[in-house]
């Protein structure tokens, strides 16, 4: 199941990510990717998480930031975890849009075993209910 980190802007969302992100690379068997917009955890993350910088790669949108997400997976079968900073900035702010990926994202968890956590910078109360039929909350 696709775990969030959801609340506002300047909740800890971010701060939680860095932990969870070091804490994975402790304790995984295979490969820690975290996935961010722009350079700001280069010097808070694990030399050892694969660090991605989403801009580099010029992903903007949902069917985008799917392909790029499976692209990653694809390519690496040692991936255990990933972890999403700013979700919405790089997909949008649509939720429908945000929801139907998550759903395939979550497809993708299945086939792969990859335990995967997004941020999202919204209240619970604005995200669709559906998404929380295949992703829970931290």
């Amino acid at each position: 199941m696709i775990s969030l980190i959801i609340g506002r802007k300047g909740s800890g969302k971010t701060k939680k990510l860095i932990e969870m992100t070091n804490s994975a690379v402790e304790t995984s068997d295979g490969h820690v990717i975290c996935i961010e917009q722009g350079i700001q955890l280069r010097t808070n993350i694990n030399y050892r998480a694969r660090l991605i910088d989403s801009n580099e790669y010029k992903i903007s949108g949902y069917e985008s930031f799917f392909g790029f997400l499976t692209g990653v997976a694809a390519g690496d079968n040692d991936i255990t975890d990933m972890f999403v900073d700013a979700t919405l900035r790089i997909g949008g702010r649509d939720y429908d849009k945000l929801s139907k990926f998550l759903r395939e994202i979550s497809d993708l968890e299945a086939l792969k075993g990859i335990s995967i956590v997004f941020t999202v910078s919204a209240d619970e109360e604005e995200l669709p209910k559906e998404i929380f039929d295949f992703c829970k909350k931290l």
